[in-house]
């Protein structure tokens, strides 16, 4: 739903240091320093035809992929990087609101406007909001959106206040709410920490080699988990005020005084519910109650210093804000200590995050990768990166192999997948550990491959095993209809992709019309994906329900994703690739952008993400690629009128 812009966005203006992302308002009683610029424009959604004038339409890819570069090239921040936008989790704005209500911190007004705005246009019809993009409303995320648009000044009698508290009170209101927002509504003084299943907080005190211990949680679990259970054992609460009593009286259908806490424990709102208890988690959950009751003072008091140590571990180590870190440190810390200061002056990193120090296995090959083709293929940069800084790179990835093969997303997984078990998060599926992942295989086996060519004698044996233990891990994750679960990405398309790249890597492609079974077999599935226009299309509810759902409309994402990966294994049935190709060269926009799409990413089994630059960055790596590897097929660069004719291409050759 859009919404009238609550400022003057003319009056906005990004800036970017080394990635750190800051938005600020001119007051309309300055005098802007400068005039908008192309990236702040067409963030804003203001007209940029002055930046970007509508071009020819392109008849080739290589026209097409040059109109992309131009436009793209128009969006890139001062300091070198595309500051583009990733959503999607729509209860990170009312946490951090909620963080700074409970920690009185003042945010600028016209942040305050925006915000309103951003959560209002996110309303649904029915009058609630879901937890994530694409999601039915849900009590958490209703409920959620409910307090921040109060705590950001609409009254009770606001019409869509009164929409949203519908939506709610038919849901059976505010006691529905999954764990983590009974956690946010007791730190608001909007639920009883009575009402919570106990955590128990000293499990941190035990050894971490002690099976179901935190510690071999996947990080964000492990961390989230962390926070939840120094707010349980403090009974972290903000003061009751005005807003906190009216509150009380607006998200739920009983009197808030009659409320039987205790017995709202389990009681999970079903639209909410993605992973539902086990009976241990239940039996654990009936233990860690009980001696709730009668839990040593001394004890309690060690497991909260010790969790604080490892709050304050992880706030040096991440550099970033947490909402929860937020209100933890003026709670320990204090309104005037240095730490609760620094959080504060991070506020605007949690709404624009480049400075988060948590390593990521496929971020890491990646941008190694791309710092070496810059090199190579860019004989005007001159400063190089110091070859010991791509060595670090290397040992660092390295160290992050899982057992069978495979690499997992920050760090090796410490826990048994039967941690899963023990999931009690409601609201996400698989979360506990962090599990091996095609994708992120795939990009580290594709940044060991290029750097051992470079770097041929750096730890020469170990890059080999690596890459052949993870390629069998490849092998062994391939589905019988020769796809891949992508677990990133929606979904088979994105997996299958990655896993022809990590085949093509180690050269596994086609030669004289024929390659391995398993290459095959992926080819294979693509094609019979291919949509009637030519393109390929798949639902966000193939992810939820672990099966290939068509979309009725072909994606530009995933077109583009099928496209590189049959490239990447060089399929010879090029027409195939041609009518693809096609659907990205009658897509592009006059100024060279493609439309967005339905939702490209997710996480979790519900979680979607919506990473603005994927209809971008894709069609210009496909169409790139298309024009290098046949460059004389009529739709590459229209060299030929009719028939199908392509170069024959090495071995090595790749884009």
């Amino acid at each position: 739903m859009n919404r009238k812009p609550k400022t003057d966005l003319t009056r906005w203006r990004f800036s970017s240091v080394e990635g750190r992302q800051k938005w600020y308002y001119v007051a309309d009683s300055e005098e802007c320093a400068r005039e908008q610029n192309a990236l702040e424009a067409y963030t804003l959604g203001l007209d940029i035809s002055k930046f970007f004038p509508d071009l020819p339409k392109a008849s080739t890819a290589q026209e097409a992929v040059q109109k992309a570069i131009k436009f793209f090239s128009g969006l890139q921040a001062e300091d070198g990087h595309w500051a583009m936008e990733c959503s999607g989790v729509l209860s990170l704005a009312p946490a951090i609101l909620m963080s700074c209500y409970a920690a009185k911190i003042s945010l600028p007004e016209e942040v305050e406007r925006e915000l309103l705005r951003y959560i209002l246009s996110k309303q649904l019809p029915d009058g609630g909001w879901g937890l994530h993009l694409k999601e039915q409303s849900t009590v958490f995320g209703t409920t959620f959106s409910y307090i921040a648009i109060r705590i950001l000044g609409l009254g009770p009698d606001h019409p869509d206040v009164v929409r949203a508290r519908i939506n709610l009170h038919k849901k059976g209101g505010a006691l529905g709410i999954p764990n983590l927002g009974k956690v946010w509504l007791a730190i608001m003084n909007l639920y009883s920490w009575e009402g919570m299943n106990s955590p128990f907080p000293e499990l941190w005190l035990f050894p971490t080699w002690l099976p179901g211990h935190p510690s071999t949680y996947w990080c964000h679990a492990r961390h989230i988990t962390l926070a939840m259970s120094y707010c349980y054992a403090t009974r972290l609460t903000v003061e009751e005020d005005e807003l906190i009593q009216s509150l009380r009286e607006e998200i739920y259908v009983e009197d808030f005084s009659t409320i039987d806490w205790p017995a709202q424990r389990n009681n999970i709102y079903e639209a909410d519910l993605h992973s539902a208890h086990s009976w241990m988690l239940d039996a654990a959950f009936a233990t860690f109650n009980l001696y709730e009751r009668y839990h040593f003072t001394s004890f309690r008091k060690q497991a909260i210093a010790e969790m604080y140590e490892q709050i304050k571990a992880d706030d040096i180590f991440s550099n970033t804000c947490k909402a929860f870190h937020v209100l933890i440190s003026r709670y320990a810390d204090g309104a005037d200590s240095p730490a609760f200061q620094e959080h504060i002056s991070r506020i605007y990193d949690y709404l624009c995050n480049r400075e988060n120090d948590w390593i990521v296995s496929d971020c890491t090959a990646e941008a190694m990768r791309t710092l070496m083709l810059l090199e190579e293929k860019c004989p005007f940069i001159e400063d190089h990166v110091a070859p010991q800084r791509l060595f670090d790179a290397v040992n660092v990835i390295l160290s992050m192999r899982n057992s069978d093969g495979g690499f997992a997303s920050y760090e090796t997984r410490r826990g048994s997948r039967l941690l899963e078990i023990m999931n009690s998060s409601e609201i996400y599926a698989d979360c506990m550990v962090d599990h091996t992942y095609i994708e992120c295989t795939s990009s580290v086996m594709q940044g060991l491959k290029h750097f051992g060519k470079r770097f041929p004698n750096h730890r020469e044996d170990e890059i080999s095993d690596t890459l052949n233990k993870a390629l069998q891990y490849c092998r062994n994750m391939q589905k019988a209809d020769g796809s891949w679960l992508g677990r990133w990405g929606v979904c088979f398309t994105y997996g299958t992709w990655f896993g022809l790249e990590a085949f093509a890597c180690m050269g596994y492609i086609y030669r004289g019309g024929e390659a391995c079974k398993e290459v095959t077999k992926a080819c294979e599935f693509l094609v019979s994906k291919q949509m009637e226009d030519g393109g390929w299309g798949e639902e966000f509810e193939s992810y939820r329900f672990r099966k290939y759902i068509q979309h009725t409309v072909s994606q530009i994402h995933q077109t583009s994703w099928a496209l590189l990966g049959l490239m990447a294994v060089r399929y010879p049935d090029v027409r195939v690739l041609e009518r693809g190709i096609q659907v990205l060269i009658d897509r592009q926009t006059s100024i060279g952008e493609w439309p967005q799409g339905d939702i490209a990413t997710a996480f979790y089994k519900a979680g979607t993400l919506h990473y603005n630059a994927y209809r971008i960055i894709f069609p210009i790596f496909t169409l790139a690629r298309f024009t290098r590897l046949y460059p004389s097929s009529p739709v590459a660069k229209g060299l030929l009128k009719n028939g199908s004719v392509h170069s024959e291409q090495s071995q090595n050759g790749r884009c």
